[in-house]
């Protein structure tokens, strides 16, 4: 291949270098790229770049021959998935990248050219950390297109809550719905089964949240405001139906999107969701019988403008199997009206 220069479209605003190439020449080694920086053989607007320059669009980047040798293809201290993006669980065959391919079509609720909208299952990570091998945007990698994009991800939920979760699978709708989110023009709605009923039936609960210590990783405290990295955090809730007043399905509508938000808010009305391991804290509560011990938390529904101006994506989740044997021991019904759908969006 002889040398190149390519201009940085309008979607790829933003990207560091490595990424760009990464996602122009998928084959090249990060190790590869490096060399070919220190050598000054890659430049941008003609002069040298780092893997971290970002780039803006109408970029010149100059784009030498790739060829490389077997021994220079392994060469490096660390391999390309390891050393470049998330920590994702690279397939070690190409049945694995099938698979993957696979079981996201499988839990996809939507999808058309710009987005897709997954069923994330409980205990499934969306993104990787310490001991998390297998996530989201690891799985992501199997959709990665021969103009290698690869879908990313524009919010993220826990990984013992179910439901929603909105994919995008190019860059410019990715940004367009990361500023939907930031405006807060996207419209959420959670379901959870919660410790007694909460008074009144609907209500707002509004905090100023902050991280906090706590055993079996990070916990969400309320905080005062002006407090250090305190966020305010706004979430409203509405009592759809209750099994007298040991718990009760409880509708949520989030106005902002803070780490553990809804998690801390019902703890912080002394009604925590049945089944939260870091924020249930009622003693001598009994578990009621027959229910499966997971977080009955469920992202249920999302509404938000399409990233082209087609509409507006309105998609709704199914209650995960253990929520919907609760619902069935209880006699809740699944089809009744949810008061939440009327409160603000402030």
């Amino acid at each position: 291949m002889p040398v190149q220069t390519r201009k940085v479209k309008p979607d790829e605003e933003g990207m560091r270098l490595d990424r760009w190439f990464k996602a122009h020449f998928p084959d090249l080694t990060f190790a590869h790229l490096q060399k070919l920086l220190r050598t000054g053989q890659v430049r941008v607007d003609g002069g040298r770049a780092k893997t971290n320059t970002r780039l803006e669009p109408g970029m010149a980047v100059r784009v030498p021959p790739l060829t490389r040798s077997e021994k220079e293809e392994t060469s490096g201290t660390g391999t390309e998935a390891s050393r470049v993006g998330t920590s994702a669980r690279a397939p070690s065959k190409m049945g694995d990248a099938r698979s993957d391919a696979a079981f996201l079509k499988s839990i996809t609720l939507y999808e058309d050219r710009e987005v897709m909208v997954l069923n994330k299952p409980f205990g499934l990570a969306v993104q990787g950390g310490s001991g998390t091998t297998r996530h989201i945007d690891g799985l992501l990698e199997a959709l990665r297109g021969r103009d290698g994009q690869k879908p990313r991800l524009v919010h993220r939920i826990d990984k013992d809550t179910c439901g929603i979760l909105l994919i995008a699978k190019t860059r410019l709708a990715a940004a367009t719905l990361a500023k939907t989110f930031r405006s807060r023009s996207a419209r959420k709605i959670y379901w959870a089964l919660v410790a007694g009923v909460p008074k009144p039936r609907q209500g707002r609960i509004s905090t100023y949240l902050a991280k906090g210590a706590g055993e079996g990783g990070e916990l969400m405290r309320v905080a005062k405001h002006g407090e250090d990295e305190a966020s305010h955090a706004v979430t409203y809730y509405a009592v759809v139906e209750q099994a007298a007043q040991k718990v009760s399905w409880i509708s949520l509508k989030p106005v902002t999107g803070r780490t553990h938000q809804l998690r801390a808010h019902t703890a912080h009305i002394n009604h925590p969701i049945v089944g939260d391991p870091k924020y249930f804290s009622i003693e001598n509560w009994e578990f009621p019988g027959g229910m499966q011990n997971r977080l009955h938390l469920l992202a249920r529904r999302l509404v938000i403008p399409h990233p082209k101006g087609e509409g507006v994506i309105d998609v709704t989740a199914p209650l995960p199997q253990h929520m919907q044997q609760s619902w069935n021991l209880l006699g809740f019904d699944a089809k009744s009206y949810d008061p939440i759908v009327d409160a603000p969006e402030e």
